[in-house]
């Protein structure tokens, strides 16, 4: 069974073993920081400077966005700094509200605009051509269900991740939807609406802020150092810039597959929240409060969405 803390004591191992960071280590403490400081700022700029170069400034903001909207998921974990553990009630209204963003992301910001462009590319069948990538997106994430090992949300809901081999499943799970929810960043970026592409990002970050917390609450329950659960945390929401990558520059070089793209990413982010998020906040009763937060949640994305654009 996949055991976090020993694959995060490897990768440290692994790192240490590096002669330039044991010359680093050795630094004084204020120039220790200023070597990390000045190797993270050149990863940066030769990170983004080759995007801009090799796709344009359109691959650099949707990649920043998918960046900032993973690391929302390290926002959402920073309570369980000051606190051990939340009412069910609050968690379950989170998730709801998290529901309601998502799905009016995925209505306004991937499938309107998707089905308009399946028919400027196949006219007649842009309908058909989202259809078909919705039913993609979902096989995607049930195939992955399927063959990694994780828990779901249901195991907060029933508060039993009391071991850290089952946190560790749950952030696989939570790892495995995120990648999806990253692409679907890109893919509305890809599609050169600014506004499309904002008001998704900002809907994701949202949605990430109580995932965040329900990796970090754990862990701290545990007895796991406070910030590293935090940086854990942040890590899972991480994927999501390779996602958001790969959808960008797959739609900005492979335009006609953009439809397809965006139906896929709304058929992963669809099923994320029937599959999951929905049946935790209705397990035990306590779906009244989920329900009108999920509601809540759908209208202050139409709103944001009427603001930006």
């Amino acid at each position: 069974m996949f055991d976090l803390e020993l694959f995060f004591a490897n990768r440290v191992q692994q790192l240490q073993a590096y002669p330039l960071y044991s010359r680093v280590m050795e630094l004084p403490k204020p120039q220790r920081w200023a070597a990390w400081l000045s190797a993270f700022l050149l990863s940066q700029i030769l990170v983004f400077g080759s995007l801009y170069l090799l796709f344009g400034s359109l691959v650099v903001i949707g990649f920043f966005a998918s960046i900032l909207a993973g690391l929302a998921t390290g926002l959402g974990a920073l309570p369980a700094l000051f606190l051990k553990d939340i009412s069910a009630r609050l968690f379950n209204g989170m998730l709801g509200a998290a529901a309601g963003v998502m799905l009016a992301a995925t209505a306004f910001s991937l499938l309107v605009p998707g089905i308009d462009f399946g028919e400027q590319a196949w006219p007649g069948k842009g309908l058909l051509v989202v259809s078909v990538g919705m039913l993609l997106g979902a096989l995607f994430l049930h195939f992955a269900d399927q063959k990694l090992p994780h828990l779901h949300f249901e195991t907060v809901a029933e508060e039993s991740l009391d071991s850290l081999q089952k946190i560790s499943l749950f952030i696989i799970a939570i790892t495995i939807h995120n990648f999806p929810e990253g692409m679907s960043v890109g893919v509305s970026f890809g599609t050169g609406d600014l506004h499309n592409g904002s008001v998704l990002a900002i809907a994701i970050a949202l949605q990430n802020i109580p995932e965040g917390l329900a990796v970090a609450l754990p862990l701290v329950g545990l007895g796991y150092d406070k910030w590293k659960a935090v940086g854990i945390a942040t890590l899972t929401g991480l994927v999501e810039p390779v996602g958001g990558l790969l959808g960008i520059t797959m739609v900005t070089v492979f335009s006609s597959f953009l439809p397809i793209a965006m139906g896929f990413a709304a058929g992963a982010m669809l099923f994320v929240i029937s599959e999951e998020i929905i049946p935790e906040t209705h397990a035990k009763g306590r779906s009244r409060v989920a329900t009108f937060s999920l509601m809540g949640g759908f209208i202050i994305m139409m709103i944001l969405d009427k603001i930006i654009g």
